[in-house]
């Protein structure tokens, strides 16, 4: 019976500690103030190994054809580059105001801190999931909800090549007829 007692004071007081944070207005939810390390570090965490899970079985098909550049790379230039960027390109407004920053895309995997992937099969079933299902909270919206898995995969295959081109290479696949 004590343990009874015990372990029902400690939920009321776990839940009137949750309620008097939520209540208080002491969590700082301002996009241009940062949250703590450990606060960063849990979300991150979360966020990482939630896709590491969800993505882990999904089956990539061959992303090796030239034709699928040209639709991604259409796609990407409007739905992701004034977040994620454009080769040469260091920021944008969005890429500014957004918290937690977008990683730039544009540039090598090594130096997305924060967005790291693994090997390369699995950074490509990441890429895949996180554009289909978008990430809560983040500004990274669900284009599975408006895209066919075949245009993602598209944007996939993109994003692959993407590190590797220079601003008139981006330009020319990225243009529309």
């Amino acid at each position: 019976m004590k343990i009874l007692k015990l372990l029902l004071i400690l939920i009321i007081l776990g839940v009137g500690g949750v309620a008097a944070v939520m209540y208080s207005g002491v969590v700082d939810v301002a996009a241009d103030e940062p949250h703590s390390d450990f606060v960063y570090w849990l979300l991150e965490e979360t966020r990482e190994t939630s896709i590491k899970k969800a993505a882990h079985s999904i089956e990539v098909p061959d992303l090796s054809d030239p034709e699928l550049l040209l639709t991604g790379g259409v796609d990407y230039e409007y739905m992701c580059s004034s977040c994620h960027l454009k080769p040469g390109q260091n920021e944008s407004d969005m890429s500014l105001g957004l918290y937690p920053a977008p990683p730039n895309l544009a540039v090598a995997d090594d130096s997305h801190k924060g967005h790291e992937h693994g090997d390369e099969m699995q950074s490509t079933r990441k890429n895949f999931w996180v554009i289909k299902h978008g990430i809560k909270a983040s500004g990274m919206p669900a284009w599975g909800k408006t895209h066919s898995d075949e245009r993602i995969w598209a944007m996939v295959a993109f994003l692959k090549r993407l590190p590797t081109l220079t601003p008139e290479q981006y330009q020319v696949l990225t243009a529309v007829d």
